[in-house]
C-alpha cells in the first residue's frame, strides 16, 4: 500500500504548489512578466493566516480568504505602481527588481516576526485522521486534495471558458486590437495580477503544514514555483496542474524511495523534461 501512500501525499505537496504557482503562470506566460517575488504573497499570506487565527480568534478558512484578499489588495497596488513600469523595460529589468523585492520581504519578515519558522495554526477537525479503506489517512492533506481540485475546476473555467478568460488571451495575443474593441487592458491586467496574487497568499495560508512560512520562504522554493511554470508551459493552465502533480508526486517518491538522494532525483527527472519537452508539457495554445 505504500504506492498508494506515495500518490496520497504527492498529490496533496502537488495541490499546494499548484495554488501558489498558477498565479504565477498566468502572469509569466500570459502577461509576460517576470515576477520572481510571487513567493513572497505566499509568504505574506501564510503569516497574516497566523496572526488572525492565534492574535484575533478568526477561524481558519475564513483566516486564509481573508489573508488571500489582503495579498491580492496588496497585489494590486504592487501592479499599478512597480511592475506596470516595468512592462516596456524588459526582461531583465523585471528580473532585478522582483528579486529584489524577495530581500526586501525577507528583511521585512524577520523584522516583524523574527528568523525563525512560525508555529503551524491547525483547527481540530484538520488534525485528525480519516479512513480511505487501505489505512487512514491525515484530515488536512484530504483537505488540501479537495481544495485544490475545486480551485482547479474554478480556474479552468474562468481562464478557458469564461469572457474574462477569452478577454485576457486578446489582450496578451495584440493589446493594440484588444483596446480597439473596447477592451480595458490594464484593468484586465490589473485583475488578473490581482487574482494570482490572492491565490499565492491563499496558498501559503493553507499549505503552511506542508511548506512552512519563514522569512526565507519566498527564496527558498522560488526554482520550485519556477519549475512548476516552466515544466507545465508558459501561460498553460492545464500544464501547470500537470507539472504540480508530478513535482509533488516525484519528489515524494524519491523521499519514500531513495532518500539518500533527497531532492536530487526530482532536478534529474526535471531536466529531461527540458530536454524532451523544451516547452513545456502542455504549452498554452498561445506559446510561441
Amino acid at each position: 500500500m505504500l504506492i498508494f501512500t506515495i500518490l496520497l501525499d504527492g498529490i496533496a505537496y502537488g495541490m499546494v504548489l499548484f495554488i501558489i504557482s498558477v498565479g504565477l503562470t498566468v502572469t509569466m506566460g500570459l502577461m509576460r512578466v517576470v515576477n520572481l517575488a510571487h513567493g513572497a504573497f505566499a509568504m505574506l499570506g501564510g503569516y497574516l493566516a497566523s496572526v488572525m487565527i492565534r492574535h484575533y480568534g478568526i477561524p481558519y478558512v475564513p483566516a486564509a480568504f481573508l489573508a488571500a484578499i489582503a495579498c491580492g489588495a496588496l497585489g494590486g497596488v504592487a501592479e499599478l505602481t512597480i511592475y506596470r513600469p516595468l512592462y516596456r523595460k524588459g526582461e531583465l529589468a523585471q528580473v532585478l527588481l522582483t528579486f529584489g523585492l524577495i530581500f526586501i520581504s525577507i528583511a521585512a519578515m524577520t523584522l516583524i516576526f523574527g528568523p525563525r519558522p512560525i508555529d503551524e495554526s491547525m483547527p481540530k477537525w484538520l488534525e485528525g485522521l480519516v479512513d480511505v479503506g487501505f489505512r487512514t489517512y491525515p484530515t488536512y492533506r484530504l483537505f488540501l486534495i479537495g481544495v485544490g481540485a475545486a480551485l482547479a475546476l474554478a480556474l479552468w473555467f474562468i481562464i478557458e471558458r469564461s469572457l474574462f478568460g477569452a478577454r485576457l488571451r486578446a489582450a496578451v495575443d495584440d493589446p493594440g486590437m484588444a483596446r480597439a474593441v473596447g477592451i480595458n487592458v490594464n484593468l484586465l491586467f490589473t485583475l488578473t495580477f490581482v487574482g494570482g496574487c490572492a491565490l499565492a497568499g491563499f496558498g501559503g495560508a493553507i499549505g503552511a503544514g506542508i511548506l512552512p512560512i519563514d522569512p526565507f520562504y519566498a527564496l527558498r522554493y522560488l526554482v520550485l514555483f519556477l519549475v512548476v511554470v516552466v515544466i507545465g508551459g508558459l501561460g498553460s493552465f492545464r500544464g501547470s496542474l500537470a507539472a504540480a502533480l508530478a513535482v509533488g508526486i516525484i519528489e515524494t517518491a524519491g523521499k519514500y524511495l531513495v532518500p539518500q538522494l533527497g531532492s536530487f532525483l526530482l532536478w534529474i527527472i526535471v531536466f529531461g523534461l527540458l530536454l524532451w519537452r523544451p516547452n513545456g508539457l502542455l504549452p498554452a495554445k498561445t506559446a510561441s
